[in-house]
């Protein structure tokens, strides 16, 4: 089996395969249902979702979100990759790089700056590293939490809603 990796649009045959993938894993937060609605928003324009295969197996995905919920970006038109996801298996291989290629084109082709959120404790070590290598800097609102800035002296709880908003700007 080759080991090319093929970065490519979602299409409808790919819902149920990254679904069980993840599933294999134990992983019950990324059900069928949320691919088919990605595929739903990319089919209205407003979210842009590629995949990666290893060898002819699926090994990621990452999304593109026109219209972001966080209430800074959406104000600058500033789009927001979301949902950056390589199973562990393949992994420090270069694909979350090259997904994140594949989707920082897709920013590119309207506008100048995109925004991405990234988790806080140590599961995150790797995206955070990786992210400021490409040039992501910290958009200078602190911790979010659920896409709301937090507060000073505000209690949080860490989970995958607190994030740190960085934006990357495209060299022209």
């Amino acid at each position: 089996m080759s080991e090319e990796v093929v970065v490519r649009p979602l299409t409808a045959g790919d819902a149920e395969p990254i679904a069980a993938a993840f599933a294999a894993l134990g992983w019950t937060t990324k059900p069928v249902e949320q691919y088919i609605g990605y595929l739903a928003e990319q089919a209205a324009g407003a979210r842009v979702c590629v995949i990666a295969e290893r060898g002819g197996v699926f090994a990621g995905y990452c999304t593109l979100l026109w219209m972001s919920a966080y209430e800074p970006f959406r104000a600058n038109g500033i789009p927001e990759i979301q949902d950056l996801n390589v199973l562990p298996s393949h992994r420090n291989l270069g694909i979350g790089g090259m997904l994140l290629d594949a989707i920082e084109e897709e920013a590119r082709k309207r506008g100048e700056v995109v925004g991405i959120g990234v988790g806080l404790y140590a599961d995150y070590g790797p995206a955070q590293r990786l992210y400021v290598r490409r040039g992501y800097l910290p958009d200078g609102y602190g911790i979010v939490y659920d896409n709301q800035s937090v507060e000073y002296g505000t209690t949080i709880k860490l989970d995958d809603a607190a994030t740190l908003m960085l934006t990357r700007e495209f060299s022209i």
